[in-house]
């Protein structure tokens, strides 16, 4: 298993167990294991003749879809470090990326949800370094994806597939970023050799088999939709199907058509199922096993799911980017109270600790900060040391920011978060973030964002604005501003107008006041 710690080796050794076993169903388009190492390949020599060289970032801006798969792992076979980018970025936030890494490349969708992503890339704020060069590769039938294979053709197949060899399980296979509390996204290093380790063990635990059908509703460009998805995936015999947007309805349907029998996302999407009026029209009896994660998962949803929906084995899981998405699992022999009311134990090679403000371990069922370390905790945050030093102490040890408890029997529960970030569908927030992008509206004078409950995503932002002098504007307005400048899902749903904001001695705004008074 040694030889296949790295992606390009991972996936020729797929050929070798499952060449002609479907790999990837995306509407019309089926590729076997054979066939997506092949067109993986092409997608090398277009990035080598591209003048991509082992170790330079390449972005991908671009939706679950059959290209997303081919370009990453064409990319990886390349020596390339993949940039996942979030779809619903606006174009300062990925130039801002782009530019951070020095990417030499990104491939895009142009148009998704009809938003021009090659036109954002060309953009630049006055108060913003430009971006560079940057080759731009549209991925649709009709933009330059054909130009670029075509250009590979100069770089012969044998190159290619020695570049692939070459890579090595040190190597960086991706550069995800993630909000944090200052505002600033923070690159996370994941590694190709001991990513992979750890979801074999999380096929294993799991219950994966080769043949099951993989709807992938997470995105690619989150370690959910990329390693728990695509990976695990092609490490096991599965075949993934991409769901660019989620609609329940539509989900439901595939789920039928293509017989799903592997399903994995944050609580809402199974709340939308479970909801969905449509749901007795439809036959959902392939599902078979399902995982579902956040800071902190409803029992009510678990229990929900695990009688209203066929699933033989339902899971709850606890990650973060930082430890490459997964850190704990539950396993299929758990009673349903564990499943429905903790997170699991930890994973092979992985441990935990629950410690109080000092430090200091505390004993079972005692709520304290999470502390994780193992080979899955990244090296570290992209050129960032300071940031890498705060998270990960000398000893190894991850600081989650989330609270927990530990039982006597290793399940980890979550039960709140340290941190100011807040999750959106299952998409964290940096509260910082979204405050310097409404800050500069004209009528803002100060503001604070907080998380609040919502059905759907679980939170959602609110915003509490206080308004300059002799200024007017509506919450309405605020929340235009912010969605012309910020993802959707961080974009407040609410606007309270306040003479002032809660603060401490020091001028900290207290951000529990707010929440306390919901």
């Amino acid at each position: 298993m040694d030889t296949e710690r790295t992606v390009p080796r991972m996936l020729m050794a797929g050929v070798e167990r499952f060449g002609d076993r479907p790999a990837v169903i995306d509407g019309e388009t089926e590729l076997t294991y054979r066939e997506l190492l092949a067109a993986a390949l092409e997608v090398t020599r277009g990035a080598i003749a591209l003048g991509v060289r082992p170790g330079d970032r390449v972005g991908i801006w671009a939706p679950n879809t059959h290209r997303w798969i081919v370009a990453s792992l064409g990319l990886h076979c390349a020596g390339a470090t993949v940039v996942p980018l979030n779809t619903r970025y606006r174009g300062r936030e990925a130039r801002e990326i782009l530019g951070r890494v020095r990417a030499k490349a990104v491939f895009l969708d142009n148009g998704f949800l009809g938003y021009d992503y090659a036109a954002a890339l060309r953009e630049r704020d006055e108060d913003e370094p430009a971006l560079g060069e940057l080759a731009v590769v549209d991925m649709l039938d009709g933009g330059s994806w054909g130009d670029f294979l075509a250009g590979g053709a100069a770089v012969s197949p044998e190159t290619a597939r020695e570049t692939a060899l070459a890579v090595d399980p040190a190597d960086l296979s991706e550069v995800i970023f993630t909000s944090g509390t200052t505002g600033r996204a923070k690159g996370v290093t994941i590694p190709h050799g001991t990513c992979l380790d750890l979801y074999a063990a999380y096929g294993r635990i799991w219950g994966l088999r080769p043949g099951d059908r993989y709807l992938v509703s997470l995105p690619f460009f989150h370690t959910g939709g990329n390693k728990a998805g695509i990976i695990t995936s092609l490490m096991n015999g599965l075949t993934i199907v991409p769901l660019p947007v989620f609609d329940p309805v539509e989900v439901m349907r595939i789920i039928e058509s293509a017989r799903i029998s592997v399903m994995n996302g944050p609580p809402t999407i199974y709340y939308s199922l479970l909801e969905s009026p449509g749901r007795e029209s439809f036959d959902l009896g392939s599902l078979r096993v399902a995982a579902t994660g956040a800071a902190v998962v409803p029992v009510a949803l678990v229990e929900r799911a695990r009688s209203e929906l066929p699933f033989e084995h339902f899971i709850t899981a606890y990650g973060m980017s930082e430890c490459f998405g997964t850190a704990t699992m539950c396993r299929a022999g758990d009673s349903a109270d564990v499943i429905a009311r903790t997170n699991g134990r930890a994973l092979p090679g992985v441990e935990l600790r629950v410690v109080d403000a000092e430090g200091r371990d505390l004993p079972p069922g005692e709520p304290g900060e999470v502390l994780i370390r193992g080979a899955n905790v990244t090296p570290g945050y992209w050129e960032d040391p300071a940031a890498t030093a705060e998270a990960i102490d000398a000893a190894g040890w991850l600081h989650s920011g989330d609270v927990g408890t530990l039982d006597a029997d290793g399940n980890l529960k979550i039960t709140d978060r340290i941190k100011d970030l807040f999750f959106v569908g299952g998409f964290n927030v940096s509260p910082a973030e979204v405050e310097q992008a409404l800050a500069r509206h004209p009528a803002v004078s100060e503001v604070a964002v907080v998380g609040v409950p919502d059905a759907r995503l679980g939170e959602v932002a609110r915003a509490y604005v206080v308004r300059r002098r002799d200024a007017e504007a509506t919450g309405e307005e605020i929340i235009s501003w912010a969605r012309e400048r910020l993802a959707n899902f961080k974009v407040p749903r609410t606007v309270e107008f306040v003479e002032e904001l809660p603060r401490n001695a020091s001028g900290k705004v207290l951000r529990r006041d707010l929440r306390a008074a919901l």
